[in-house]
């Protein structure tokens, strides 16, 4: 099922449960007791309906400033490996083969085992960090000849420390979703400001229904946003491999 169509029904379905909730509201309830519900309830309902938009909006940010940058250290990675290899490219072998075929590994790792465990919020392993300190050691060891092929060791060693860190952000990215904490405040806060329209009376069914049913699509909408964006490489976002797969490419 695509991110568009469960968006939908996510959508659709707060809209009618929220359109029956008022028939039965209007059907069974008072409409004297919504009136006197409607002078104080509303200043209630704005504080907690303005809490709530607040945090909604400052989670929305700050997954979209995430997966920004998520991508961004995707490329970063992958243009780092590139560099370490152009670098190592002038180092005497077997250090210079021994790079290549250790990079190319990383990248089959990264794109065939580490991505589709990103995806489902699953931790990744070792095996990544192993062939990043093979790299590093393999680098470290190399006996270069003369001032250019020590210029390039350290430009390599320099480029490798940028995957490092690149790396690094990647895998945080893709473990840090949203805390259990912050689910809890949204759902609490997504209730509350639901219920609060029912306790106000109208003298117009029509008018409440769309009032109602706009507030709960509205608010459903955000969930299912936050919902896809809490993982950049899963979701709404799914940042593909192709950067790697890219680097691969432009490997001497």
């Amino acid at each position: 099922m695509s991110i568009y169509l469960s968006g939908t029904l996510w959508v659709l379905g707060a809209a009618v449960i929220s359109a029956v909730l008022v028939v039965i509201t209007r059907r069974f309830g008072s409409d004297e007791v919504g009136e006197k519900n409607l002078g104080a309830g509303g200043s209630v309902f704005s504080i907690v309906a303005g809490l709530h938009a607040v945090l909604a909006a400052f989670i929305l940010i700050s997954l979209f400033d995430a997966a920004n940058g998520a991508e961004e250290q995707v490329q970063r990675e992958a243009n780092s490996l590139v560099a370490v290899n152009w670098s190592s490219d002038s180092l005497p072998e077997p250090a210079k083969s021994k790079v290549d075929g250790l990079i190319r590994e990383y990248v089959s790792i990264v794109v065939d085992d580490e991505w589709p465990r990103m995806r489902e919020g699953e931790d990744v392993g070792n095996r990544g960090w192993t062939t990043l300190n093979q790299l590093r050691e393999t680098i470290a060891t190399s006996a270069p000849d003369g001032g250019w092929q020590e210029d390039r060791k350290a430009e390599a060693a320099n480029q490798l420390w940028e995957v490092y860190q690149a790396r690094q952000e990647r895998l945080d990215a893709s473990g840090g979703g949203i805390s259990p904490v912050v689910w809890l405040a949204l759902l609490i806060g997504t209730v509350l400001s639901l219920l609060f329209p029912y306790l106000f009376g109208g003298p117009n069914l029509i008018s409440q229904l769309l009032i109602t049913i706009t507030l709960s699509s509205t608010l459903i909408l955000l969930l299912f946003a936050i919902y896809q964006l809490q993982n950049p490489f899963s979701g709404g976002v799914l940042i593909p491999p192709d950067a790697f797969s890219s680097a691969l490419d432009r490997l001497s």
